[in-house]
Order: C-alpha cells, then sequence, then structure tokens
C-alpha cells in the first residue's frame, strides 16, 4: 500500500481505536473491468483481510455508477432476482435479456441496463449498422417490468449502446406511432425515421416512475450532442452522420420538444437521455448518486472506522463523479479512513487528497493481461497486506 500524496494520519488517530478494539470495514468496490464484478472484487478484499487478521464487522457494499455493470452490482447489493424476457437487440433479432427485480422498502423496483437489449457487445464490428440500429429491445424491457412484474418504479443505466436512434425504438415499443407526411407510419430506425413529420401517443402505456443513472452532459443535437460525439463509435461516417442529425433535427420539431433536447444528458446512449425524457416522463440522475441512494449508503458508513473501495483504474475519468470517488468523498465526510486499491492508479489520483492510502496491482510487476486474469488472487493478497496496515496503525 502506499500512502496517499497529501500526508498519512495514523489510524488510531482517524478512529480513536485502542489496541483491543475491534474496527469495523465496510468494503464498496466498483467493478475491476474485464477481470471481476463488484461483488467478486469486494469478497476478494474480505478474504484478504480475514486471513491478514482482521476480525471486526466487515460489511461488504458492492457498487456501481451508471456505466456497465449498474444493474449487476445494484441487484447483488440488494439481492433481488434476475427476470428474463425475449426482446430485440439493436438490429431487430430475438436476444433473451435480463433485469433485475429488487425489494427497496416497500417497492418492488426493477433495475436494467440499456446495453442489455441495445449493447454494442451484441454485436460483431462489421455489423455496426447506425442507420438501421434501434432501441426497440430497451422498450419492450420497460414494457415488461412494467405490464409483466407490475414494479413500482424502474432504474436504468445508460451505455454501451450501439444506436444513436433519439430513443424512438424505445417509444414505438411502448405505444407511440411516427409517421411521415402524409401519415403513413415508419419503421423506428434512423434511416426510416429522416421523414417523421407526425407523432401519435394515444397508445402509449402507463408507466411507473423511471430513473435513469446518466453520467454525460452531452445535448442531443450540435457539435457536442450525440451524433458529433459518439456516432463514429458506432460506425457513422461523415455521410451517415449528417443524416442522423436531420432526422433527430426533425424529431425535436415534430415532437415540440427543443427544450428537452438542449438540457444536459439529452444526448446520452445517442440520443436515449431524450427518449426517455420525452416518451417515458423519465429523470435523469447522477449514478452514484442513485445508486448511493438506493443502498442508503451513508447510513452504512455510520460508526464504519475504514471504507475500501475502488475499481480496474482509479484515473482522472474517475475523479469526474465515478463511484469509487464518490464513496471516498461520502467517507471522508464520515470521518472514516478511506482506502482505495485499484488495477491502476493515476498520479491525479494519487494527488487529489481522497484517499488516506491507496494500492495498485500493478505493484506485482505482472502483464496487465495476467495481472486480470488473477485479479481476485492479487486483491486477496492486497486486502492481506492492507491487514498488516491497520493493525500496526492501530497497535502504535
Amino acid at each position: 500500500m502506499e500512502s496517499a500524496a497529501t500526508g498519512d494520519l495514523g489510524f488510531a488517530e482517524w478512529t480513536g481505536l485502542g489496541e483491543d478494539a475491534a474496527m469495523r470495514v465496510l468494503i464498496a468496490c466498483d467493478k475491476f473491468k474485464g477481470s471481476l464484478s463488484a461483488v467478486e472484487a469486494c469478497e476478494a478484499v474480505r478474504e484478504g483481510l480475514r486471513a491478514g487478521g482482521v476480525d471486526g464487522a466487515i460489511e461488504l457494499c458492492p457498487i456501481a455508477d451508471g456505466g456497465e455493470g449498474f444493474a449487476e452490482g445494484l441487484v447483488g447489493a440488494l439481492g433481488g432476482e434476475w427476470v428474463e424476457c425475449v426482446v430485440s437487440d439493436a438490429l431487430g433479432r430475438k436476444v433473451t435479456a435480463r433485469y433485475g427485480v429488487c425489494r427497496v422498502e416497500e417497492d418492488d423496483v426493477a433495475v436494467m441496463e440499456m446495453a442489455e437489449a441495445a449493447g454494442m457487445w451484441r454485436l460483431a464490428p462489421e455489423e455496426r449498422k447506425v442507420m438501421k440500429a434501434t432501441t426497440a429491445g430497451v422498450g419492450q424491457m420497460i414494457r415488461h417490468a412494467a405490464k409483466v412484474r407490475n414494479v413500482d418504479r424502474i432504474l436504468l443505466g445508460l451505455g454501451g449502446s450501439a444506436t444513436n436512434d433519439g430513443g424512438v425504438g424505445m417509444a414505438v415499443a411502448l405505444g407511440i406511432a411516427f409517421r411521415d407526411r402524409r401519415g403513413w407510419e415508419l419503421e423506428p430506425v434512423p434511416e426510416e425515421m429522416v421523414e417523421v413529420a407526425q407523432i401519435g401517443e394515444a397508445g402509449r402505456i402507463g408507466l411507473p416512475r423511471i430513473e435513469v443513472a446518466c453520467d454525460v452532459e452531452n445535448p442531443l443535437l450540435g457539435p457536442n450532442g450525440a451524433t458529433a460525439v459518439y456516432g463514429p463509435q458506432k460506425g457513422a461516417g461523415p455521410e451517415e452522420q449528417e443524416r442522423l442529425e436531420q432526422f433527430l433535427t426533425a424529431l425535436v420539431k415534430t415532437t415540440d420538444a427543443a427544450e428537452i433536447a438542449a438540457r444536459p444528458g439529452a444526448g446520452a446512449a445517442g440520443g436515449m437521455g431524450f427518449g426517455l425524457l420525452r416518451f417515458a416522463g423519465a429523470e435523469l440522475r447522477s449514478g452514484f448518486e442513485m445508486v448511493a441512494e438506493i443502498l442508503d449508503l451513508e447510513e452504512r458508513m455510520r460508526g464504519v472506522d475504514v471504507v475500501v473501495t475502488g475499481e480496474g483504474s482509479l484515473d482522472a475519468q474517475s475523479l469526474s463523479g465515478k463511484g469509487p470517488v464518490g464513496v471516498a468523498r461520502m467517507a471522508r465526510e464520515a470521518g472514516a479512513m478511506v482506502v482505495g486499491i485499484a488495477g491502476q492508479v493515476s498520479p491525479e489520483v494519487r494527488e487529489s487528497g481522497l484517499f488516506d492510502e491507496l494500492g495498485s496491482l500493478e505493484n506485482f510487476g505482472l502483464p496487465l493481461e495476467e495481472s486480470m486474469t488473477r485479479g481476485a488472487e492479487l486483491l486477496r493478497k492486497t486486502g492481506e497486506h492492507l491487514a498488516g496496515l491497520l493493525r500496526e496503525r492501530v497497535a502504535g
């Protein structure tokens, strides 16, 4: 472990623990992408702490932000169940998708990710046809949760999408129709929707409250919008980008939604932020803030001596609001010692002053691929080393 650049306060000074006191530890890690889920990462650190002699209370609270792993992290932490349903992928092929249903206070809450249906991961590189890509499967998941499971709330994570359809595919799955000037119904894919001129909303189904984990601030249109920023990643060349922008501009005009299109986050996930706001009455929220609220993270930190958090990489992007940095800030406010563990740690994070101790799996000196393959083992060893450090501080 390495001391944070801002200084090193002795653990006993932080908590007032005596030599014989049993410390309370909260482990709140996000996923180590490509290596371990959030649950697996937390369990590996706990095993290391136990092996190193920490015999106090250790609570696990796997976390997520709005990105990949959002549903798995929340469902695992809340002990929810997985539900499967058949939906369309981004190219309209039938696939089996899953979402979680969790009990939160008195509510049944569905937790899902857009990418489960319309994700880039479901397509081979040569299949990235953004003009034909649809979010219909996401709407089908929402419909299933609302009508089959009759949930009280839906939490939806954006990110990893293969689409740039402004959420029209989702809208059609929820009962909305889009037509051209002649009144002919359009297929909800960008290459057809360039002709959109009318909207029919009489058939839209009733929906529960939908909260969307969204951590980007792009508007729908313009040089910082969905198409200009994210379109190339989805296979859109210059000509396709021009047509996509024309389609989204026509969509905004037809739906009388210029104010919504300009909101931060409307351009998220190929305009899915806009679609959820306009067609599903959703609320866009910070992913970490949503997760922290659902998991009652602030309350879980009360009386905790040490909070351990981490993810695959703690870097400059983490400082913009990703889960482990949110945990670190909350832990500092609670007066706990804050430990960060990651596959790699950037200089910006070391200099941030947010962590009292930092541990990087790079210190094992292994090639990246081997480090990822042996992630659980290395986290256990790091946890064991941390246990020794904590014992020394309590004793001294």
